[in-house]
């Protein structure tokens, strides 16, 4: 997609055109799972990239369960295990307690989990955990590369954004989108040019963040999610949507490949 501006009224028309009918054409998920014959039926690597756990299951549970649904791999990369997020634990504890949620949310979603190692607070964007990044996301050899906004409220989401953004720089074979997590209060200046509809695995979603008891995961979806998920679906035209970013180096963007 050319970069453009838009009123309000053009932006809605064209989300509508561009995302309505491929989304709910894509209820019917013509993939690799389902039709063997198909020309572009190949089992694709889906990549998530985000600071915590919960992040990912905010902003893409939705899109990675279709994926998985569709017979694709999805491997979840989680830069830290939250060890700063639970009151009155020790690092240790609380990464003990954030871990096993999110293996238990991956399993919802059909995802593996990997834990990259840096801490929760603490994390550091240098040249090592570039190459550490870099050397990572190429043994995994995703197609499709998911992770923050840049422009984020937390200092750990922009360095999860920022290493996958170099190591996708280096790779060049994978499609990279961005997704938003709780957009106004942290995530800013998010307009997506991409939607997937989530309204077939809206259940998946609440399901993954709600495994995130030590977070409140249901507070964080009737809070944020819930509501996005509904403002994001009416600007595609359907039930309820996830948003993305995509950082195209083609000219033309607004559909996630097989999805």
């Amino acid at each position: 997609m050319k970069d453009r501006h838009f009123t309000r009224r053009s932006f809605m028309n064209r989300s509508a055109a561009l995302a309505g009918p491929a989304m709910l054409a894509a209820t019917a998920l013509p993939l690799a799972a389902a039709d063997s014959e198909s020309a572009t039926a190949r089992k694709l690597k889906v990549v998530c990239v985000g600071g915590h756990p919960d992040d990912p299951e905010s902003g893409g549970a939705g899109t990675l369960a279709r994926y998985t649904a569709a017979g694709h791999s999805v491997t979840i990369l989680y830069l830290t295990r939250g060890e700063r997020g639970i009151r009155d634990k020790s690092l240790d504890e609380a990464a003990r307690i954030r871990s096993a949620e999110c293996e238990a949310a991956c399993k919802i979603m059909g995802a593996k989990p990997l834990f990259f190692g840096q801490i929760d607070g603490a994390t550091e964007l240098n040249k090592a955990h570039v190459e550490a990044m870099t050397k990572l996301l190429a043994a995994e050899s995703p197609d499709v590369l998911f992770t923050h906004w840049p422009i984020d409220t937390h200092m750990d989401h922009q360095v999860a954004s920022l290493l996958t953004i170099r190591a996708w720089m280096a790779l060049r074979k994978p499609q990279l989108y961005f997704f938003e997590v709780n957009s106004g209060s942290q995530t800013q200046g998010f307009l997506p040019n991409t939607y997937v509809d989530i309204t077939p695995v809206l259940d998946k979603k609440k399901g993954a963040l709600f495994a995130h008891v030590s977070q409140d995961g249901q507070g964080i979806w009737r809070q944020h999610h819930e509501i996005i998920a509904a403002w994001r679906g009416r600007e595609a035209g359907v039930g309820a949507a996830e948003a993305f970013v995509h950082l195209s180096r083609e000219s033309q963007a607004g559909k996630l490949p097989e999805v």
